[in-house]
């Protein structure tokens, strides 16, 4: 449903953001007794503190990965 490899999301500032306002805006539907909405957008900061920082792919190493692929070429 969303692609968490897109480039955009590579900042972590970007990643924490985007789960703040999922948060913040789920408890102001909560405050204003839209239950519904609330559950759905704390569904969406659960979903996307899963995609964006629990499963989120790691970084590869810029140096070590590049002297991977040169040794294997030499062989």
């Amino acid at each position: 449903m969303f692609d968490f490899s897109h480039p955009m999301f590579k900042p972590l500032w970007v990643r924490a953001l985007i789960v703040l306002l999922c948060f913040g805006w789920a408890s102001f539907e909560y405050s204003r007794g839209a239950q519904i909405w609330g559950l759905l957008f704390a569904a969406f900061g659960g979903v996307s503190i899963w995609g964006l920082f629990i499963d989120y792919p790691p970084k590869p190493k810029g140096s070590n990965a590049d002297k991977d692929k040169e040794d294997k070429g030499d062989e």
